[in-house]
């Protein structure tokens, strides 16, 4: 009699990758040279940025973060009966990736399934991790193990449950609760190029958090029983002041609300899966001091971070993909308007720029 395959068979490891950030303040500046590499940034303006790592000791948040959201996906797998080993590799700071996979496959593994630790389809947010996923493969040569990568999961039920239930335990925090609260989704800004790039993928970065506030907003609807009203705005621009991002800025943005009148609002950092660097200092920092400023009541949403709607919603997904992998006819599991992106991303998805060839490898696409 054959056994019945384990659930997340074929793979033998779930890779969690992500961008990394430095543990001390020794780090920092190398830490900034690695992620901005190639890009031609003089040291005084790494400097300037560095000081946003400084203000917090020189450690950035993001890395405690992965190791409790490694923790919950391997109990979580756990429960269900499976033992797949959860790794971790970062693109920019120890334990860089390349060293990971290298170390995986001298214990034989073979299969790795990955998880980017962004939502949404972007050159920053997908493209480049299947840069350099390619590239680390490519260093590895024959003992590289076999790479697949989770499809954007955005619209996946647990996502944006979490990211329901923490923007309502803020809006319940207000004085009055619901009444009069202004609900201010944020992500990160990108280049208006980048922006016209991602909508390759069928939807392009900021349509993709369009689609999430809409969804959200009716949760919200009928969860209070009226409507709530809400915006979306960015935080985290960087580069040449010349080359046009997605705006509003948050702190623009909130200028803009207290000069209509609103007076209390919620700042939901969906663009974010946990409470880094980004959410640590451009929200709970500068934008909630200009929330302060402007005599405004305002309080910060958690991310989706180890909520066990969407630690339960990426196994799920994991289960999924191994399932299509084996041959299974599995349907993808989503929320609002938009449908799941594809498990192999188009040709020529999620450039820089749209139409631009780099002769940058990739994996996880169709040829491009």
């Amino acid at each position: 009699m054959s056994e019945t395959p384990r659930a997340t068979a074929p793979y033998d490891a779930l890779l969690v990758c992500s961008f990394g950030g430095p543990n001390r303040t020794p780090d920092v500046l190398p830490f900034l040279k690695n992620v901005t590499d190639g890009k031609g940034i003089p040291d005084e303006r790494l400097v300037e940025v560095g000081e946003h790592y400084y203000h917090f000791g020189g450690k950035s948040p993001i890395n405690e973060q992965n190791l409790e959201l490694i923790d919950a996906l391997a109990a979580e797998l756990r429960a269900r009966g499976e033992n797949l080993p959860v790794l971790w590799g970062n693109r920019n700071w120890h334990p860089f990736t390349v060293d990971t996979l290298r170390d995986a496959a001298a214990f034989g593994t073979s299969r790795v399934l990955t998880l980017v630790t962004s939502a949404y389809a972007s050159y920053s947010g997908s493209r480049q991790y299947r840069e350099h996923l390619a590239a680390a493969v490519t260093e590895l040569g024959d003992i590289a193990p076999e790479i697949d990568i989770l499809r954007p999961f955005f619209n996946d039920p647990g996502f944006v449950g979490a990211n329901r239930e923490q923007i309502i335990a803020a809006i319940d925090s207000l004085d009055g609760g619901a009444a009069d609260t202004h609900v201010v989704y944020v992500t990160h800004s990108i280049p208006n190029t980048m922006q016209d790039a991602s909508a390759r993928t069928g939807a392009g970065y900021a349509e993709q958090h369009e689609d999430v506030r809409a969804t959200i907003d009716a949760d919200l609807r009928a969860h209070y029983g009226h409507e709530l009203p809400s915006s979306l705005a960015y935080c985290s621009r960087s580069g040449s002041p010349m080359v046009p991002w997605l705006e509003p800025d948050v702190n623009d943005h909130l200028e803009e609300l207290a000069a209509a009148g609103v007076h209390k609002v919620v700042l939901a950092p969906i663009g974010f899966i946990s409470d880094h660097m980004e959410v640590a200092y451009d929200l709970d920092t500068e934008a909630m001091e200009t929330a302060t400023e402007l005599g405004m009541q305002a309080a910060r949403a958690g991310t989706a971070s180890t909520h066990p709607l969407f630690i339960s919603g990426l196994v799920d997904m994991v289960l999924e993909r191994a399932a299509r992998e084996r041959g299974e006819d599995v349907e993808p599991v989503t929320v609002g308007a938009l449908p799941a992106f594809a498990d192999v991303a188009p040709a020529g998805s999620c450039r820089m720029r749209d139409g631009e060839i780099t002769g940058i490898p990739v994996i996880a696409g169709m040829e491009d």
